[in-house]
């Protein structure tokens, strides 16, 4: 595109270094794993008490060399499953003027410039807000702050170096007062979700709350709220940080 003013889009991703050290690092690291099992077994099997103690004396009544070649292949497989998982959860974030497209293996996302009020990374999920302090998007990554900063500034986007409406956030505990009908229940149903390690529960459960104007932010398994600029009620009591203008730019 030959138009005076354009800059070519940035794409922000952990790059071929990162799927190098994944695909041969991760199996690399599963072969050596699998190269100590082997010449432990012995060792591990004279001990009172081990994990798996049935699985640790089959390998060592094994001969060798089979029981070493066999636990250096399946350490090479975890390898590779770890790098599979891994090469399908990482972040590509590309970045114009216009929209930024967030992709990983099984999503590809395009949220427009024009929606977005402000941009930031915290607790290492990139976060796109709207005018009324309503997410657009949160993508858990590991990509470095300062690359997703200047990706998103060369190209005139509202970016944030944390959360602006951080000071807003309550603690969640039941049957708390100020929140949306129907957001405790939902809350305390994300509560056991995060217990028991439900991602895609917890996932879905933000989007609910979100729809009431409920945003989230987890320290831990511990859930802070606040509402958008739409959900707060009007008065004087409801004046919080959540309702000031965020300073993105």
């Amino acid at each position: 595109m030959d138009v005076a003013g354009y800059r070519p889009r940035t794409v922000v991703s952990g790059g071929p270094l990162e799927l190098a050290v994944m695909w041969g690092g991760f199996p690399l690291l599963g072969a050596g794993a699998g190269w100590l099992l082997a010449t432990a077994t012995g060792w591990l099997a004279r001990l009172p008490w081990v994990p798996f103690g049935d699985f640790v004396e089959w390998l060592d009544r094994l001969p060798e060399p089979q029981a070493t070649a066999g636990t250096m292949a399946v350490g090479v497989l975890a390898g590779l499953v770890v790098a599979g998982v891994g090469t399908a959860e990482r972040l590509i974030v590309t970045v114009d003027p216009a929209r930024v497209r967030l992709r990983r293996a099984d999503q590809d996302r395009t949220v427009a410039r024009a929606d977005t009020r402000v941009v930031f990374l915290a607790d290492k999920h990139l976060v796109l807000l709207d005018a009324e302090g309503a997410e657009l998007a949160r993508e858990s990554t590991d990509l470095p702050a300062d690359r997703l900063a200047a990706a998103f500034r060369a190209h005139g986007w509202g970016w944030a170096d944390d959360d602006p409406h951080r000071p807003a956030y309550r603690l969640w505990v039941p049957d708390l007062p100020g929140l949306p009908a129907g957001a405790d229940a939902l809350l305390r149903a994300r509560e056991r979700a995060v217990d028991r390690d439900r991602r895609d529960d917890a996932r879905e459960l933000r989007r609910e709350l979100g729809l009431l104007g409920v945003v989230l932010r987890d320290e831990g398994k511990r859930q802070y709220w606040r509402l958008t600029r739409r959900a707060v009620a009007p008065g004087p009591e409801r004046s919080t940080s959540a309702e000031r203008e965020p300073d993105g730019r």
